[in-house]
């Protein structure tokens, strides 16, 4: 693996004192031109109502240099295939890379299951799409990489009630449903990054939230968050980029969805209130957003950046099928793929499923920095990840979990902790 002191590949990389922060971004619109065949659930795509987009934003300190990918996508799975292209091309570490998917439902799924993997499996046009994806993952990293330069940034934060906890019990059983008492995390966390000048560079947006307002219209969509995102970037007349990361989404739903069961098409009139709602929603977290970003009055260009990452093979709970496009292979253990990318003392944990609140209120417990996010669907996704305790409720969290009880929680927040303290000592 390349060392981030090393001499990178590309001769265009910037290069710079020590201890000063670059950043570059780059938006690219990633929208299939024929649909055939990339619906990742049951049925066909008939059209797209709004475009696709991958945002890429590259960091450097002067020593070491990270890359932070957001996809308009369902999910992504194994991408470990473009990250260790992105060093070869590139030289940019591969554990230095966290690519993740915004989980808009009405989008495709790029990229392998892991093997024990409870996902979305693709046919041939989903590998021949991740193709496509994985080419402009690397053209957008090169482009921003060529274009960063001296930055400043600051961290804030907010709430936007938009989310609720979806794992209610009615009539004697565990459904997907609205639980206004279960656990919820409704912070809206903003990185902002933009020139010593004060012109916008980046909003690194992160709120938990499953993007399923307009599941069931048919169309490809951005959903709730590619809602937030144009509002963002329009905000600031298309002069930023605004990349829209998933907290700890594994139990919350959006308020107001389609409200129309998965498979009965809907008529122009639902589908009409449905894409209302998801404008007015995003427009509630990109507002919040907004706001906080404006609010940051401390950012700095004086940054080091610490990164790493680590898999813990994790004793697969076999036999949990929770829908029919998700099938399991029968191995022993599943991957759990753990990130870490720190900006001075922020960080930003990327962890490779749908993790629940509960775990994240315990990861923000442990953290050795109070600035810690959660970031789901990181460089993978396995599945849901629920804590311990909710293995006594048949939820679809728990009902959707690779993972034997006892492993999970233990591992994401043991293993963060240990990359956040790993990099803390090394910055002594």
């Amino acid at each position: 693996m390349t060392s981030p002191r090393e001499e990178p590949l590309d001769s265009d990389a910037p290069r710079q004192e020590p201890g000063r922060l670059r950043a570059g971004v780059v938006r690219t619109d990633i929208t299939p031109t024929d649909l055939s065949g990339l619906h990742p659930l049951p049925g066909t795509f008939s059209g797209v109502h709004d475009p696709l987009f991958l945002r890429a934003l590259y960091l450097t300190d002067g020593e070491t240099e990270v890359a932070l990918v957001s996809l308009d996508l369902i999910e992504a799975g194994d991408i470990t295939p473009v990250r260790e292209r992105v060093e070869r091309e590139l030289g940019i570490p591969t554990d230095h890379i966290v690519i993740t998917a915004t989980h808009t439902h009405n989008a495709p799924r790029i990229a392998d299951v892991s093997p024990g993997a409870l996902a979305h499996a693709g046919g041939p046009e989903s590998f021949a799409y991740t193709e496509v994806v994985y080419d402009r993952i690397v053209a957008a990293l090169r482009e921003a990489r060529s274009s960063a330069r001296p930055a400043r940034f600051g961290v804030g934060t907010g709430t936007a009630d938009v989310n609720i906890n979806r794992e209610e019990y009615v009539d004697g059983r565990w459904t997907l449903g609205q639980n206004p008492a279960g656990p919820s995390d409704k912070t809206v966390w903003v990185l902002k990054f933009e020139s010593l000048d004060g012109d916008p560079i980046a909003l690194l947006v992160n709120y938990a939230v499953h993007s399923t307002v307009v599941l069931g219209t048919g169309e490809v969509s951005g959903d709730l968050a590619g809602a937030a995102c144009r509002y963002l970037e329009g905000s600031y007349d298309g002069d930023v980029v605004a990349l829209w990361t998933v907290g700890a989404l594994g139990d919350q739903d959006p308020r107001v969805t389609i409200g129309v069961p998965f498979g009965v098409a809907p008529t122009e009139r639902q589908k009409g209130r449905a894409y209302a709602a998801m404008e007015a929603q995003g427009l509630i977290v990109g507002a919040e957003a907004l706001r906080v970003a404006d609010g940051i009055g401390e950012l700095t260009h004086a940054v080091r950046i610490g990164a790493g990452q680590h898999t813990v093979p994790c004793p697969v709970k076999a036999g949990q099928d929770v829908m029919e496009t998700m099938k399991q292979e029968l191995v022993d253990s599943v991957p759990l793929r753990l990130a870490l990318v720190k900006l001075n003392e922020v960080a930003l944990a990327g962890v490779s499923g749908e993790v629940v609140t509960d775990i994240y209120r315990r990861l923000r417990h442990e953290s050795p920095l109070a600035r810690t996010l959660l970031i789901s669907i990181a460089n993978d996704r396995i599945g849901y990840l629920p804590d311990d305790a909710r293995f006594d409720r048949p939820v679809h969290s728990v009902n959707g979990c690779p993972i034997a009880r006892g492993y999970a929680e233990d591992a994401i927040v043991d293993g963060v902790v240990g990359l956040i303290s790993e990099q803390l000592r090394a910055a002594r």
